[in-house]
């Protein structure tokens, strides 16, 4: 009886668990409809991994409004990560249908994450690549496409990715690759900064001129 105990009350901590998780991420979600955050969960995994490995950690992080980015910045990244952006609400199923088939054809994982998977991961949760996390992912898209308009959506995004060690944002990552202000980004620089997000952490601007060819074809396809 005991153990039956201890198990109804380890059941229920963990439901109680779950409902603050929910309840904290929905009402952060609305709060950051107006209010830009202060810091994202990768942000703060990043340092708790620079303080185990014992190595000096950086953060620039310069949160500007969507006007303030160039619109050549906005165009590559959304066709370079997420092209039916505005189509779709926070699931691309044809994509996740693609990258099904491709698994199985090939054998490999292949990203079909969208704009709004990838914002709630960098707000909420890490960079790990387990079920969990990802299961974690997929049941919060819905609640931040019913609270933030997809034009808030990108600006968040836009503003607390990683776009290198210790860089995060478009304003940060104009100003420590081109010194100059995320506003000011030509079409090839935007390019550039868009073709390194898969791999923030190892690629740098102006190296991957074939992925480089790939965006900017995409951005014509689109009208840009």
């Amino acid at each position: 009886m005991a153990s039956r105990g201890k198990a109804h009350r380890v059941a229920w901590a963990l439901v109680a668990a779950v409902i603050v998780f929910y309840a904290l991420v929905t009402l952060s979600l609305l709060l950051f409809r107006w209010v830009n955050p202060p810091t994202t969960a990768v942000q703060v995994e990043r340092h708790l991994e620079a303080l185990m490995q014992r190595k000096t950690y950086r953060k620039v992080y310069a949160f500007v409004p969507i006007e303030q980015i160039s619109p050549a910045l906005q165009h590559a990244v959304v066709a370079a990560e997420d092209a039916r952006f505005f189509q779709h609400h926070g699931f691309d199923w044809k994509q996740i249908e693609i990258a099904v088939e491709d698994d199985a054809d090939r054998g490999r994982s292949r990203g079909a994450s969208t704009i709004t998977q990838q914002l709630l991961k960098n707000l909420f949760l890490t960079t790990s690549r387990s079920y969990l996390r990802k299961a974690i992912e997929f049941t919060i898209v819905p609640i931040a496409e019913l609270l933030l308009p997809k034009k808030r959506i990108l600006e968040l995004y836009l503003n607390v990715i990683e776009w290198g060690p210790g860089v995060y944002g478009a304003e940060a990552s104009a100003r420590h690759y081109y010194h100059v202000p995320a506003r000011q980004l030509t079409r090839d620089q935007a390019i550039e900064l868009a073709s390194i997000l898969p791999a923030p952490l190892r690629r740098k601007p102006g190296r991957l001129t074939a992925y480089d060819r790939i965006i900017s074809d995409r951005m014509a396809q689109m009208g840009w």
